[in-house]
């Protein structure tokens, strides 16, 4: 990622991050309409919680991406986990594209091209090197 799209990760993310609960609400609200067999993944989990967990890592990775040498490790524990609960790899298309609805949705006009962009650039890291953590 570029400087200039850790910025606007960074910045924009400090505009969900005091709406948090509602933003880990309306992503899964956003997940389970792009792919309501998803659900089951979470039958046990309180959502509540589950959306502050998402929120939590969204977060401490927003704040690591200048030491990718910190969060990679952490994202590929996180993908071997995940994987242990059913995540499969076609499964990232789907969450990436309803984190972005989810954002887009919390930002309204805040939600610029250049910052869809910087998001994507991030998602594309978080799931490639969770993928990776998922097959090791």
């Amino acid at each position: 990622m570029s400087p200039e799209q850790i910025h606007r990760v960074r910045q924009s993310f400090a505009q969900v991050a005091p709406i948090a609960a509602q933003a880990g609400a309306l992503f899964y609200a956003n997940l389970f309409a792009r792919e309501p067999g998803l659900s089951g993944l979470f039958s046990s989990s309180d959502m509540n919680v589950q959306a502050r967990k998402l929120l939590d890592m969204i977060g401490n990775s927003v704040r690591l991406l200048d030491h990718p040498e910190r969060l990679d490790p952490v994202l590929r524990a996180l993908g071997k986990r995940h994987a242990a609960y059913g995540v499969q790899a076609a499964h990232y298309a789907t969450v990436g594209a309803a984190l972005l609805e989810t954002l887009a949705d919390a930002l309204g006009g805040a939600f610029t091209p250049a910052t869809r962009e910087a998001w994507e650039a991030l998602y594309a890291h978080v799931g490639r090197t969770m993928q990776a953590g998922a097959t090791a």
